[in-house]
């Protein structure tokens, strides 16, 4: 065994997005591609003066959700690291930690940080997608400062360091040894189960089980399969099929592994069907985001967010009460009632849990969310889909209701939201960011504006300056909000590989109980028309509609 030193040449585009580097598995698997990023970032993370400590001698964590390429890649992260100095990798079996996992190992054994090979809910297989992102000392993804230092260095990286050395047994526990760094292959769900049982009334849970409370959790052929089984249904004694699409498949097995009601659309049959189990809930790829159902009945991320918010005291991790909580900026505005009514502060910030990370470790705030099905909370510092389905569960043990209920209720008390996401998939790059262009040189001409009974108080391209460390993130997305209190949002999302997402967010409040139940798109029809207006979308995009309205 030998350290190498390999000539390398750079590769354009390797600038991460929203949740780190996502690219097609072709592109990913160009020789060189995939050590040239992770080169970068090592280098960058020896460098004197950079956010980190200089990495020799530390410890990583390292593990996927179990996609087309993990295990090679894998095994190419586990050589570099070797020759790149680091003295130690965690290791998930198999290769595979969940994102939510990722964090709790680096927090619970105090790692120096962790690589999560994922991306997230896009389809995977040879034709799919894959990703990578670096997460910090504190469990969450890295700051912007960080990312884009990773960006320039692979502009200019001209060698790698890596070792020859043979494969590891990515499937045996236990220590092995690669140069002279050590790889401890654990189990990957140990840790994260050890956080669960401090937050959650796993007696109570228990009961339910043994009363015969029925649930169907949709894994999605995903890495939240294996965590799912461990704790439902080992543990908390739910009967055995209660997980289904358990297996970790490299491909999801053809499944696009995205909580939503399009996607998920046999747990959504199985919820509306005629023995309906009590409660359901999907998760994506990599376990990180959630999406809850009652009988007949689906609970929007948004509306989650609030209701756990409301009732965060009834959980055993949160009974002393809620420091604060957070949503992205396009989240619908739910929470913020909720957080008025309880004195707590609530923080608007960016999509991207990296957002999150500043205020969770200043101790501003104990639960975040965002509208593409993600909820978290300080016990990790990302998005946790079991969390939330766990939560979920303690709360209508605690209470003895059902999710529609929990959710009328809310309504009656707080308001219903009406929110929507229309998604316009794989657009031309040019003509999305053409479109945003346009919108942004209309801002100045919108407030005052009347589009039929209301009017814009308020056209802006959000900014957002942190309150603990003082960074500015600048063209977060386009909103127009108006007297009522609607909002309509425009922004490209920084999570696609092919094209440009364009994504359209709408919201109206609603007080009255008896106009409450609407269906969701009808009752956002005028504002989708109003958005039309403003940005001429399905002329330039040439769609007749959505790919996905959520």
């Amino acid at each position: 065994m030998a350290i190498q030193t390999i000539p390398t040449q750079p590769f354009a585009g390797q600038r991460p997005g929203t949740s780190g580097l996502r690219k097609k598995v072709a592109v990913f698997t160009q020789p060189r591609y995939l050590e040239n990023f992770v080169q970068a970032l090592f280098d960058v993370l020896h460098a004197s003066g950079s956010e980190a400590q200089a990495l020799n001698g530390q410890t990583l964590v390292l593990g996927g959700d179990g996609r087309f390429y993990n295990r090679t890649a894998v095994q190419i992260i586990l050589k570099l690291a070797a020759a790149n100095g680091v003295a130690r990798v965690l290791l998930g079996r198999s290769g595979i930690l969940s994102t939510p996992a990722v964090s709790a190992v680096i927090r619970r054994r105090q790692a120096f940080g962790g690589i999560v090979l994922s991306a997230s809910h896009n389809p995977g297989g040879p034709e799919g997608d894959f990703g990578i992102k670096y997460n910090a000392g504190n469990g969450g993804p890295a700051k912007e400062t960080l990312t884009e230092a990773v960006y320039a260095r692979t502009q200019v990286v001209r060698e790698l360091r890596i070792s020859d050395a043979p494969d590891i047994d990515l499937d045996r526990l236990g220590l092995q040894q690669l140069e002279h760094m050590q790889v401890d292959v654990i189990d990957p769900v140990t840790d994260y189960a050890a956080v669960m049982r401090e937050l959650f009334d796993f007696e109570l849970l228990r009961g339910m089980f043994q009363r015969g409370f029925r649930v169907r959790v949709d894994a999605m052929n995903a890495v939240g399969g294996p965590y799912a089984r461990a704790i439902l249904e080992s543990e908390l004694g739910a009967p055995t099929g209660t997980v289904v699409h358990a297996e970790p498949l490299e491909d999801f097995g053809g499944l696009h592994p995205d909580p939503n009601p399009v996607n998920a659309e046999d747990l959504i049959n199985h919820m509306q069907g005629l023995d309906a189990p009590d409660f359901g809930a999907a998760m994506d790829g990599d376990a990180d985001r959630n999406m809850v159902l009652g009988r007949h009945f689906v609970v929007t991320p948004s509306d989650s967010l609030a209701l756990m918010t409301a009732h965060a005291r009834l959980i055993p991790g949160y009974q002393g009460g809620l420091l604060g909580v957070a949503r992205s900026m396009p989240t619908s505005a739910a929470v913020d009632r909720v957080a008025r009514a309880l004195d707590l502060p609530c923080f608007e910030t960016p999509t991207g849990w990296k957002f999150f990370g500043n205020l969770l470790d200043a101790g501003c705030v104990s639960l975040c969310g965002e509208e593409s099905y993600g909820t978290g909370s300080s016990h990790v510092r990302e998005k946790d889909g079991l969390w939330a389905i766990l939560f979920w569960l303690n709360l209508q043990g605690a209470t003895g209701k059902s999710v529609e209920t929990l959710v009328r209720e809310h309504w009656r008390v707080h308001g219903r939201n009406y929110y929507t996401r229309h998604d316009y998939e794989g657009i031309a790059v040019d003509a999305a960011n053409a479109l945003m262009t346009d919108v942004r040189a209309e801002l100045p001409a919108l407030p005052g504006r009347r589009f039929g009974s209301r009017q814009v108080v308020l056209a802006d391209d959000f900014s957002y300056t942190d309150p603990v460390d003082g960074s500015v993130s600048g063209q977060q997305g386009i909103r127009l909000m108006f007297d009522d209190g609607a909002r309509v949002i425009f922004r490209l999302s920084g999570t696609g590989t092919e094209g440009a997402t364009l994504r359209l967010y709408l919201e109206r409040y609603e007080a009255d109980v008896a106009q409450q139940d609407q269906p969701v798109q009808q009752a956002l029809a005028e504002l989708a028309a109003l958005a039309e207006q403003v940005a001429g979308i399905r002329g330039r995009t040439g769609m007749t509609g959505p790919t996905v309205a959520t």
